[in-house]
């Protein structure tokens, strides 16, 4: 069976129904009480000096606000209770209600600015699907190409400006100076590829502002969004994506272009894997209990991404079979367990809760079926409203603007890391010289560069925790940079043959009632807008983001979401004397493995039994938080307080 906790079997063909023995399919009572936390005995009558109050809020970046709360035991080194708080809401979904559905691919790209382009390419799927057309081949692998490029920019982004400083010098010297003098004694067991003769050297290169890998890291960003624009005219926001394809004018120079920058990533995705195996293998030979930092149940969600484009028709009724052909692997994993690949399944075991989030729950279902006639829950995202209603926070009632989107009930996580799980378990991607699915691992050949040809193999780990999320973000780069070349290969074919086309003309409805859903993803995973068309205008727009699936609170059913539970599973591993001291690196590695859209400050607080600090700088440019309050005066970090 595909589903465990909701009331959905299926037929011989395959064809989903609900149980007739269960009254109310979808009905739930929601949990009464405080929400659990595990290892919380509740406040304390006294406070206790070692009992602390840790708060990050916001951290923030171009999609939205987002605040941390937590109470830690710092004697007995554990994180006691966990909330995740959206600070803002936003209303894309409530903006797009009644406009001319094809606003939708040029707004919904304004959810994020470091992401732009995935919104509008799944925009533009969900209206594909919706009007109906289908895009030529080209159009399909020139939008294989701008996403690869995409995500070539995203992942040393979070690499190394965003998560990197976490584990630079500047930090791990404050943190765990017993770490930081081992780092400088070990030799780096890549060396010979990365340049970097020890631990501590690559430490040192994460440094902000200074290090030589957070330099570098600008320049292979500004390759990658070149590589975008050559695909989709400008990015962020292309305006050349639509229903049907790409208005991009493309020719052999242009991918002559694109080719000429690729070929320069091959070597930095094989430096970059070497580095992050190298700081990890690390960290865990210092003290094995980081393989707990960040760590929870093997239970994620992807949709894949890189369509076939001799397989892709836009399509609900096939979205299986297409699903399935994509380049990276759709799925849903539950305890390490592949339980499907299927785009239809994963669709309909989704559910959105608002019981504690900052939203009315809506009233009726629009739609009791998906278009083939599968059952799916008046919480599916075809039928939610987005009903925003701001009260007080409260942690036992509501406390944040994301949503608790569920597959099955169960909690899910979403990252780029999904895609390679999948992909390597279910041994379904295209056949290719390049790249290899052993059901265990995904096998990778790099092209020689500079560096020769080299072979690198992403083994599935034992434990999904912060070094495997960011280790797997890693071995991203080189499989985006094959996947491209792929899909390279495939546009040279075309235009060897003449078939230049990249998109079909469409006819926007102008009555009825039509459905869609871009199936896609971000550099961060999971990504899916719904739509319902009536009359040629929006009626409902729902926009599902993998930081939603990450930053959700806890779901009617008593469940944290992935941020929470993760920090909740977190050992603090810090070096400190006093709580005063106290810096929180582990909650901080916890949450930013995740990549948690957020934008430019971080405020930082400690409460109980220690002094308040409040201190504000910028994420991108520092090491977040950690600094001595007395280094900062005279530091400009652009941003003020």
């Amino acid at each position: 069976m595909c589903f465990k906790n909701l009331p959905v079997e299926f037929d011989k063909q395959g064809k989903a129904y609900l149980r007739s023995d269960v009254e109310d399919p979808y009905g739930y009572e929601p949990k009464k009480g405080h929400p659990g936390n595990p290892g919380n005995p509740g406040p304390a009558a006294v406070p206790e000096p070692h009992i602390t109050e840790y708060i990050i809020d916001p951290i923030t970046r171009v999609a939205g606000a987002l605040g941390f709360h937590t109470r830690c035991d710092l004697r007995e080194r554990k994180v006691m209770e966990a909330y995740s708080m959206a600070t803002l809401f936003r209303g894309y979904e409530v903006i797009l209600k009644g406009r001319d559905p094809r606003d939708a691919i040029d707004i919904s790209s304004r959810a994020c600015g470091v992401c732009g382009g995935v919104h509008s390419t799944c925009s533009s799927m969900a209206l594909e699907m919706a009007f109906p057309v289908v895009p030529p081949p080209m159009g399909v692998v020139a939008r294989n190409l701008g996403e690869t490029a995409e995500f070539l920019y995203d992942h040393p982004l979070h690499l190394f400006l965003l998560a990197g400083p976490d584990y630079s010098e500047m930090i791990v010297k404050k943190t765990n100076p017993e770490i930081w003098e081992q780092a400088q004694k070990t030799s780096a067991p890549h060396q010979d590829l990365h340049g970097f003769k020890t631990i501590g050297e690559i430490m040192t290169g994460l440094n902000p502002l200074s290090g030589k890998l957070y330099l570098e890291a600008f320049e292979i960003t500004r390759l990658a969004r070149e590589m975008c624009c050559l695909m989709y005219g400008k990015y962020p926001h292309p305006s050349t994506l639509v229903p049907g394809g790409v208005t991009t004018t493309l020719t052999f120079t242009t991918f002559n272009d694109y080719y000429t920058r690729l070929v320069k990533l091959f070597d930095y995705s094989k430096k970059m894997v070497a580095l992050w195996d190298d700081i990890s293998d690390f960290l865990y030979d210092q003290n094995p209990r980081y393989k707990q930092v960040g760590a929870r149940p093997v239970n994620m969600i992807d949709l894949g991404g890189f369509d076939d484009p001799d397989a892709y028709d836009a399509t609900y009724k096939n979205c299986s079979k297409w699903g399935e052909r994509r380049w990276a692997t759709p799925g849903v994993t539950i305890n390490g367990e592949l339980v499907t690949t299927e785009l239809q399944k994963i669709n309909i075991g989704i559910e959105e809760f608002v019981e504690h989030s900052f939203y009315d729950k809506w009233n009726g279902q629009a739609m009791k079926t998906d278009p083939a006639g599968n059952p799916i829950s008046p919480n599916h995202m075809w039928n939610k409203e987005t009903k925003p209603k701001p009260v007080g926070r409260s942690f036992k009632e509501k406390y944040t603007w994301a949503t608790s989107p569920r597959w099955d009930r169960t909690v899910m996580e979403a990252g780029c890391y999904a895609r390679l799980w999948h992909t390597a378990l279910a041994k379904k991607q295209p056949e290719n010289p390049y790249i290899e699915a052993t059901g265990h691992s995904l096998k990778m050949r790099l092209p020689k560069a500079q560096l020769p040809e080299m072979e690198l193999e992403w083994k599935i780990p034992i434990t999904l925790n912060a070094i495997e999320r960011n280790r797997g973000r890693a071995y991203c780069m080189p499989w985006m940079c094959l996947i491209a070349m792929v899909n390279l290969t495939k546009a040279f074919e075309l235009l060897r043959k003449g078939e230049t086309k990249a998109h079909t003309k469409f006819e926007l409805p102008q009555s009825g009632t039509q459905v869609g859903v871009g199936f896609w993803q971000a550099g961060r995973g999971y990504l899916s807008h719904h739509v319902i068309l009536e009359n040629g205008k929006i009626k409902n727009y729902q926009i599902l983001t993998p930081s939603t699936w990450n930053a959700s609170p806890v779901d009617p059913f008593g469940k944290h979401g992935a941020y929470e539970e993760a920090v909740l599973n977190s050992p603090i591993l810090e070096s400190f004397a006093r709580p005063e001291d106290f810096k929180g690196i582990d909650i901080q590695r916890t949450i930013r493995s995740f990549d948690p859209c957020m934008p430019c400050t971080t405020h930082i607080y400690t409460g109980t039994g220690i002094p308040e600090r409040v201190i504000t700088r910028d994420i991108i440019s520092c090491a977040c938080g950690l600094e001595d309050e007395t280094e900062l005066h005279g530091r400009n970090f652009g941003a003020g307080s």
